[in-house]
């Protein structure tokens, strides 16, 4: 396992390194940058001002230049200083927002397996009953309604209508001045719906993975065999067909990662939640390279890991795999 961990580690460093290589091209070929940003709106600015500008921000270079310099820079976690007015650290502002954005992800990871893989296993085992055209439905609204209007619909239902969730935001005014279970709660009432929001759609899709996966599984041979032993057919279900069923699901999870993180950016958005997809959209629209670029790459090393977690996970939902040394 970990000579296999180690090869794997391997691989990952040149698909990171052309990962960085498409960010970084992506942004130079973006239009407008910082420096016109400040000069266009300023009749002051001249072009010695103009040129100074773009000299403190390393603009001048060539781009080869300017991508190995970023790139020396990441090697060693610093992933430059902000464009944005503060000027801060990007890799300062990062770690603020990233803990936001990973719990929200972690909670809908966790209620798409705990909710789809069920569903999912229903609708195969009762297959055509009235249990599995309602969840056929369901797929049906979750694949067809976009997130930022469901988030709206949510939040006018909830937050203006019913008045019984807060609708935007992290945390309330005088937070600080709860008890320890007052403070988890008002966390809790925070991350209801943009949790629900972010889930939605992994919801609809992974239940019709998982029921297309056992339709396929319980069809077999050894599934029959295994009744003709007089198993009872919840030890057939669940301990024989339910395994080798998640296997293809333990991929789309590790796929769905790049789509949660990238989900980020609507519902926090919308549900103003100080996350990295917040963040993120607000350095797009201030033509904020340094930060567009971090968290391009947190975003792929993520991604990557979740990747290798799938892989590693093959070997612990079926043990006829084993991950060779």
């Amino acid at each position: 396992m970990g000579k296999y961990l180690f090869k794997r580690l391997l691989m990952m460093i040149p698909v990171l390194l052309g990962i960085t290589v498409m960010s970084f091209a992506v942004m130079k070929a973006a239009p407008g940058d910082p420096v016109t940003l400040v000069t266009e709106l300023n009749p002051n600015m001249d072009a010695e001002a103009v040129k100074r500008i773009r000299a403190f921000y390393e603009l001048d270079d060539p781009i080869p230049i300017q991508y190995l310099k970023w790139l020396h820079r990441i090697a060693r976690l610093d992933f430059g200083r902000s464009f944005a007015p503060d000027n801060r650290p990007v890799i300062d502002k990062i770690a603020e927002r990233i803990p936001i954005t990973l719990l929200i992800n972690i909670l809908s990871m966790i209620l798409i397996i705990g909710v789809a893989i069920p569903i999912g296993v229903m609708s195969a085992v009762k297959r055509n009953s009235l249990f599995d055209k309602g969840t056929t439905l369901f797929v049906f609204l979750g694949f067809a309604i976009p997130s930022f209007w469901l988030a709206l619909l949510l939040m006018i239902l909830f937050g203006v209508w019913l008045g019984c969730l807060p609708i935007s935001g992290f945390r309330s005014l005088g937070y600080e001045n709860l008890s320890i279970f007052g403070k988890m709660w008002d966390m809790a009432e925070h991350l209801l719906l943009p949790v629900f929001v972010s889930a939605f759609g992994g919801l609809a899709g992974m239940s019709r993975y998982m029921r297309s996966n056992m339709l396929e599984v319980i069809r077999q041979d050894y599934i029959t065999t295994a009744r003709a032993k007089g198993l009872s057919e919840r030890q057939v279900i669940y301990g024989h067909a339910l395994r080798n069923a998640l296997l293809p699901v333990i991929t789309i999870l590790g796929l769905s990662v790049p789509g949660l993180i990238g989900g980020s950016v609507i519902f926090e958005t919308v549900f103003a939640i100080p996350g990295m997809g917040q963040l993120f959209f607000q350095a797009v629209m201030m033509r904020d390279s340094p930060t567009v670029m971090g968290i391009l790459v947190i975003g792929a090393v993520l991604t990557l890991i979740g990747n290798l977690l799938a892989d590693i996970s093959y070997s612990l939902a079926d043990p006829r795999i084993r991950v060779s040394d």
